[in-house]
């Protein structure tokens, strides 16, 4: 079994240096769910940082054998891989309102009433993460329980804050948003993130979009792709 894990990253490995060194193509975004070819398309515009993450967690096993999800800020999309690391599909997100990489200290027990604008961050880190469901019952991927941050699909409708029309720009300068959890389309939560973590527990590695990525994952064993 572990032979077989291993052989499959090693072929994943491999197709991601060949999509490093691939000519950049046009990513139309305006479709969140993107179907499993579309999804490698859109892989091939993945920023330097995702891809130097991807690498290292499939490099070092850093994921445990589990599915893993890769959360790029600055670049507002998600990337979700299977335990063999085979990418099973990519989407823009929508992200806290503040740029940032650290959580206010207490954040996950205050009212969203009192969480002033510049708390609302997405925190970058690795985190191990699971499904269950919010106080309403909705199905959510815990992404941090202290700090009350998860992924889950798109919910509501203010008007004022247009989450849907954000999440379908072509730009991933209005991704910004949300209280620091992660927004992704409802048929890719359904279809690809709860598929992925049905029965299992998994990582998430947010990148971060003003720290160094060597500040946030060097504790867990990061090292860069050499050039």
């Amino acid at each position: 079994m572990r032979t077989a894990v291993a052989g499959a990253r090693i072929a994943v490995l491999a197709s991601l240096v060949w999509a490093w060194g691939a000519a950049a193509q046009p990513l139309v975004v305006g479709k969140p769910d993107h179907p499993p070819g579309e999804a490698h398309h859109a892989w091939t515009q993945a920023s330097t940082d995702s891809r130097q993450v991807a690498a290292w967690v499939m490099r070092s096993g850093d994921n445990s054998g589990l599915p893993f999800v890769l959360i790029d800020k600055r670049q507002a999309q998600v990337f979700v891989f299977s335990a063999e690391a085979r990418l099973l599909g990519a989407t823009p997100a929508l992200l806290g309102l503040a740029k940032g990489d650290d959580a206010s200290p207490g954040i996950g027990q205050k009212p969203l009433s009192r969480i002033q604008p510049h708390e609302r961050t997405t925190p970058a880190g690795r985190f191990v993460a699971a499904l269950a469901k919010n106080l309403s019952g909705d199905p959510i991927l815990w992404v941090d329980y202290e700090t009350s941050i998860s992924l889950h699909s798109l919910r509501g409708n203010n008007p004022r804050e247009q989450r849907a029309i954000r999440l379908t720009s072509p730009s991933a300068h209005d991704n910004r948003i949300s209280f620091g959890c992660i927004n992704v389309a409802l048929t890719f939560f359904d279809d690809v993130v709860m598929k992925a973590f049905q029965g299992t527990e998994g990582v998430v590695y947010v990148l971060p979009d003003t720290r160094s990525l060597a500040s946030v994952f060097a504790p867990h064993g990061f090292a860069p792709t050499p050039d």
